[in-house]
C-alpha cells in the first residue's frame, strides 16, 4: 500500500500551502501530493480565498524536488481539452516529470452559474468528456494531432514542448459512476480516485470496474486504485490511520491523507510514523 496527502486550497494562504507540500517533500511515504480544481470554497464562507487550481500547481512543482503532483480532480468543463493537455505538458516539464495528470466531467453548478460556464445535462458532460480525453492524449503523444469528435475538433494541432513523461503523464481519472466514469477508466485512466464512505462501498466498484476493464481488453492491474481517507482534527490520528489499513485489506493501491484545513506541517511526521507501520 502507497501513500499521499491532499490539501485544501481554500480559506489558507499561498505560503501556508508551499510550507506544507515542501514539507510533505521530504517523507519518503508521500508519493504524492493533491488539491483541488475550483474557484470557490466548498465549505465555510463562499467568498472566502480559494487558489486556482493549475497556476498554483506549476508554482508547488516548482517549489518540491521529490514529490509527484496532482490535482484531483480538473473539472474538464473549465478549460478547453486542448488548453488543458498544453498547461499539462508545461507543468510536466516545470516539475521535471512529476505531473499526475487529473481530471473528471465536473459537477459544480453554482461556479458555473456564477462564471457563465455551461454546465451541459450529465449524458452530454460525460460525451464531452471521453473526447476532451482522448484529444489530450492525441496531443500529449502525437506531433500533429487530428480529433473530429461532436464537441471537440483538433485540426493540425501542436502540443510543444511535449511533457517530460511518456508516452504522457498518467491520468486519474476522478468518480464512482458505474457506467460511464469506470468506462472511462478502463479504457484510458492509469489511476482511478473514489471518496466513499468505506470499503464495503468501494469493493462494489472496484468490481465493475474489473468488468469494464475485460470488455475492453485492459488489464486492471494496470490502474492504481486510490481513495481518499479525511483526517479529522477533533479524532485521535489513529482513527485515520486505521481507516487507511481497512482500504489496504480491501484491496487498494494508494490512499491519500486528506489534511486538515488548519493542519501545519508538523502534522505529517506523526503521520509518517503511524503510516510506515502499514507497509
Amino acid at each position: 500500500m502507497r501513500f499521499a496527502i491532499k490539501t485544501r486550497p481554500e480559506h489558507t494562504t499561498w505560503q501556508q500551502m508551499r510550507e506544507m507540500w515542501v514539507a510533505a517533500d521530504e517523507f519518503e511515504i508521500f508519493e504524492s501530493a493533491w488539491h483541488w480544481d475550483h474557484f470557490y470554497p466548498l465549505s465555510g464562507d463562499m467568498a472566502g480565498p480559494n487558489l486556482e487550481a493549475w497556476t498554483t500547481l506549476a508554482a508547488l512543482a516548482q517549489a518540491t524536488r521529490r514529490i509527484r503532483v496532482g490535482c484531483q480532480v480538473t473539472g474538464m468543463i473549465y478549460r478547453h481539452p486542448a488548453v488543458l493537455a498544453n498547461m499539462a505538458a508545461t507543468t510536466d516539464v516545470i516539475s521535471g516529470g512529476r505531473l499526475e495528470l487529473g481530471v473528471g466531467a465536473g459537477w459544480n453548478q453554482l461556479e458555473c452559474d456564477a462564471y457563465g460556464i455551461e454546465l451541459p445535462p450529465l449524458k452530454e458532460r460525460f460525451d464531452r468528456f471521453d473526447e476532451g480525453v482522448q484529444a489530450m492524449i492525441a496531443l500529449l503523444t502525437e506531433k500533429v494531432a487530428n480529433f473530429d469528435g461532436q464537441y471537440v475538433k483538433l485540426t493540425d494541432a501542436y502540443c510543444e514542448p511535449k511533457a517530460v513523461q511518456t508516452p504522457h503523464p498518467p491520468i486519474t481519472i476522478g468518480g464512482k459512476g458505474p457506467k460511464r466514469t469506470l468506462r472511462s477508466v478502463a479504457r484510458w485512466a492509469q489511476q482511478w480516485n473514489v471518496i466513499v464512505p468505506g470499503p464495503a462501498e468501494w469493493k462494489p466498484l472496484k468490481d465493475i470496474l474489473v468488468q469494464h476493464c475485460e470488455d475492453v481488453g485492459r488489464d486492471p492491474a494496470e490502474i492504481t486504485c486510490s481513495v481518499n481517507v479525511r483526517i479529522d482534527p477533533d479524532q485521535p490520528l489513529d482513527r485515520a490511520v486505521a481507516d487507511a489499513a481497512a482500504y489496504g485489506e480491501a484491496g487498494v493501491d494508494l490512499v491519500i491523507m486528506n489534511l486538515p484545513l488548519d493542519a501545519s506541517p508538523s502534522v505529517l511526521e506523526p503521520l509518517a510514523k503511524s503510516l510506515a507501520s502499514l507497509t
